[in-house]
């Protein structure tokens, strides 16, 4: 979450009269994360969110994105749902850009994350899976491998002003992920960005999900590999093999895993690493004059792109 788009006064009081939420009472923006603008408003009903979808949402991919919340939704996974104006429409158009209330979702994410945290993960990310088997729409995943090198190309040039040696690394690794990239895995509806800002928790206990702008069909084991890592790597960028167990023992507890995909992990995780390398490295280089965010560092993804070079088998996830 971030804010690019600012409104006004009298857009946002206008905005909200389309809805029968009862009347303005304030609305603050949301300055972290990096994809679109939210804001967090009052009225004299209740607290809400709303987002204002920035350029990186392609506008015909909304639709699925909204729905999705409404099918998880019904499905007793703890999500936000979609708020429908007095014209029955959930999508509409706010200072220039495609716009939604959601419902506000109690919980906060932790600033700490602990084993439990990671086993609350894994059973949760197990049944959003199961969740979404039967959501009927389809959404291929345009940030997976066919989309890395082409985003890499916008930022090559510029790539050693983060780091001399970067380019060579990112360069190398296509050429091996490319080559190696597993086929015929299991592959359903995946979130494709659960970072533990992603995720709200009520003491020890999982109470929601959010941010779903990134969900699309991929193999189910590379939303496990986006969660290893960025949920078990430490402060120094050191790898904590307990929580990757708990998380992953938590998860197959719901879902086993067949033999393929827990032989793909090590592949899965540098692909996950990769995705996120190449993302960071376009906002660091991007990033807006102004914007009420600051750019995640992409060096972080080569720490853990290099960790994940070198395991060999399951056993580097702590699994036997």
């Amino acid at each position: 979450m971030a804010v690019y788009t600012e409104v006004s006064d009298e857009e946002m009081r206008s905005f909200i009269a389309e809805y029968d939420i009862g009347d303005l009472v304030s609305a603050k923006g949301i300055a972290e994360g990096v994809e679109n603008s939210n804001y967090l408003i009052r009225t004299t009903r209740d607290s809400y969110i709303l987002t204002l979808y920035e350029k990186r949402v392609r506008e015909e991919d909304l639709p699925f994105f909204l729905g999705l919340m409404d099918h998880l939704s019904s499905r007793d996974i703890p999500c936000p749902e979609p708020l429908r104006g007095r014209d029955g429409e959930a999508l509409r158009r706010l200072a220039g850009r495609p716009a939604a209330i959601i419902t506000f979702l109690e919980g906060m994410w932790t600033r700490k994350v602990r084993g439990v945290h990671c086993a609350e993960l894994g059973q949760g990310l197990a049944h959003f899976h199961a969740a979404g088997a039967d959501f009927p729409l389809y959404r291929a995943n345009a940030l997976g491998p066919d989309g890395w090198r082409p985003l890499y190309e916008m930022s090559a040039e510029r790539a050693h002003e983060v780091d001399p040696n970067l380019g060579p690394l990112i360069e190398d690794e296509l050429d091996a992920l490319e080559a190696d990239w597993p086929t015929g895995l299991p592959e359903g509806l995946i979130h494709a960005d659960l970072f533990p800002d992603n995720v709200f928790f009520m003491g020890d206990r999982l109470s929601g999900l959010i941010d779903f702008y990134f969900a699309c069909n991929d193999f189910l084991a590379y939303d496990l590999a986006i969660c290893l890592n960025a949920w078990c790597f430490e402060r120094d960028r050191s790898f904590n093999i307990t929580k990757a167990r708990q998380f992953l023992d938590a998860y197959t507890g719901e879902r086993p895993m067949t033999a393929a995909e827990l032989e793909a992990l090590p592949i899965l995780c540098r692909g996950a690493a990769m995705r996120f390398l190449l993302t960071r490295l376009y906002d660091w280089l991007n990033c807006p004059p102004g914007a009420l965010v600051k750019p995640k560092d992409p060096l972080e993804y080569v720490a853990y792109l290099q960790f994940h070079r070198g395991v060999e088998g399951r056993s580097g996830y702590g699994l036997g």
